[in-house]
């Protein structure tokens, strides 16, 4: 089920990239953002991604980032690994909390993607983000919800299409709050 401004989120227990078992539970009592990304080698993700890590010290200091990829663990590794991101990223091979947080799928927001954000796409590419194998949905939609300190969500951006995700500008004002 979509979530929505004051709704709480349920506790995630996935996979992360470096190797542990990532419990929700243990960012408890800090501001965070949950991101629903696509599949692994996605060029819109791994943009996005990028952005996040270089930028990630502009948010408050007990913000973190909680990354969700529509991918097998080795995939994701493969694709995820070069960014030392500073926050976890995590695997959900199962699409278990894709279904949880209603995550959608569209055709349509690929084909969408893909036309009116050709210069996103065309700068993924060119930064090395091709997309060679496709393990996981291509039609995923991302999704990005801001949690307050208390696991509640104050903010749920469901994206409209492949690269549609909350502005930075918007994701920094809340961590500063």
């Amino acid at each position: 089920m979509k979530r929505s401004q004051g709704s709480s989120v349920t506790n995630i227990l996935l996979p992360a990239i470096d190797g542990s078992i990532f419990d929700l539970h243990s960012i408890k009592g800090k501001p965070f953002m949950l991101s629903f990304f696509r599949f692994a080698s996605c060029p819109f993700c791994n943009l996005r991604l990028h952005e996040l890590v270089s930028r990630f010290d502009e948010f408050g200091d007990e913000f973190t980032i909680v990354a969700i990829f529509d991918s097998p663990l080795d995939n994701l590794i493969k694709h995820a690994k070069d960014h030392h991101a500073p926050f976890v990223i995590l695997a959900d091979e199962d699409n278990q909390y894709y279904r949880e947080y209603g995550i959608e799928y569209s055709v349509l927001g690929v084909i969408k993607g893909m036309v009116f954000r050709l210069p996103t796409l065309l700068k993924g590419l060119i930064k090395g983000y091709i997309p060679l194998r496709f393990k996981g949905s291509i039609t995923t939609m991302p999704a990005d919800l801001l949690v307050d300190k208390n696991g509640m969500v104050v903010k749920a951006y469901y994206g409209k299409d492949e690269g549609d995700h909350l502005g930075f500008e918007d994701v920094k004002a809340f961590s500063l709050l």
